[in-house]
């Protein structure tokens, strides 16, 4: 029978022979797996790297607080309020129709000079109260216009200062532009006029990019409501620096802005008369105005928040690297084993 069905006895032929190979029957030899040894994270900060970061920090915040405090010590100020003292008697009692009135706006100050104040002598007018950083404020002006002849009619955003009734565009358009600041100073000492230098007081950068040369006021401050001073219409932008300096908004509500520069030196005791010409209205929103004559040291004016937040922070590392320092004479935390750690007790892996 089995000769008689070759089929079925290569069948079993080949299903009886267990020696024969087979595929896939070879099992690759894998090398033995060893885990990879990385350096593991240690203790950084011992008591004696704290103590040492902090003491470092003061000694080096303490000195610069120091020197910077007294450099703002040295900056000689003299700052006169007047919106209220510049208003009459009988009109203090309606202040803004005092100041929207037609009266005569003149106000005469004295202003005693504390210390010699050496030349340059920064003339300042401060506003408190007045948010040049409001949105829609800050957005109500026309960068391009400022810039460029030929894009006078891109008014969009200073609506509602845009254009005139009969269309024809207001340069410089905006809000900004529109509130210009209008008081006026005049110095006088030993009655010889005090000439204040008011060249030079913007930024250069603002002058020579963001203001045209060719850019002319027209139809400025002509509607029934003025919000400010008027702009000279045969001067370019670039050269009404006031008008450069009030354009760049102040981000907080009480701010100081530069007037011009007294180029002379002023001694002691000296009465500086000034003639002022209280015309902007800061009735109607309760605003303070400041005239401010400064110097200036290598920080700048009068600062004195620089060198006690120096003197705050140091003082501060200096305390805690004593409270530290105490506690570890006093109470010292015992530290570990790091013989204990799990890579020192078994460094090879098993």
């Amino acid at each position: 029978m089995n000769a008689s069905n070759p089929s079925s006895s290569a069948a079993g032929a080949g299903s009886a022979d267990s020696t024969a190979p087979r595929r896939n029957s070879k099992r690759p030899k894998y090398s033995r797996f060893t885990q990879q040894e990385l350096p593991a994270c240690k203790p950084i900060l011992t008591p004696k790297w704290v103590i040492g970061t902090f003491l470092l920090v003061s000694v080096i915040f303490i000195p610069i607080g120091v020197v910077s405090l007294f450099a703002s010590r040295d900056v000689v100020e003299i700052v006169d309020r007047y919106e209220t003292d510049c208003i009459p008697e009988p009109s203090r009692n309606d202040k803004v129709g005092f100041i929207q009135s037609n009266q005569s706006k003149t106000c005469q100050r004295t202003l005693r000079v504390p210390k010699n104040m050496k030349q340059p002598i920064y003339v300042y007018y401060q506003l408190d109260n007045f948010y040049q950083n409001h949105r829609r404020y800050v957005k109500s002006r026309s960068d391009q216009q400022l810039r460029n002849n030929g894009s006078l009619q891109e008014t969009d955003a200073c609506k509602p200062e845009d254009t005139t009734p009969d269309r024809a565009p207001i340069v410089p358009c905006g809000l900004i532009a529109w509130s210009l600041f209008n008081d006026t100073y005049d110095f006088t000492r030993n009655d010889q006029p005090l000439n204040v230098n008011k060249r030079g007081i913007s930024w250069k950068s603002d002058r020579e990019h963001k203001f045209g040369k060719d850019v002319f006021p027209r139809n400025f401050q002509n509607g029934t409501l003025k919000g400010g001073a008027t702009l000279n219409p045969n001067i370019p932008l670039s050269e009404q620096e006031n008008l450069i300096v009030w354009m760049r908004t102040a981000a907080l509500p009480t701010f100081r802005k530069l007037y011009g520069k007294i180029e002379v030196d002023l001694q002691r005791d000296e009465l500086i008369n000034v003639t002022l010409q209280n015309n902007y209205n800061t009735y109607s929103f309760s605003g303070k105005k400041k005239l401010v004559l400064s110097t200036t040291s290598w920080l700048g004016g009068k600062n004195d928040f620089v060198g006690i937040a120096y003197l705050t922070v140091g003082g501060l590392c200096f305390f805690l690297a004593l409270v530290f320092l105490l506690i570890y004479l006093i109470k010292p935390r015992q530290l570990g084993d790091p013989s204990y750690l799990s890579w020192n007790r078994n460094p090879s892996g098993h």
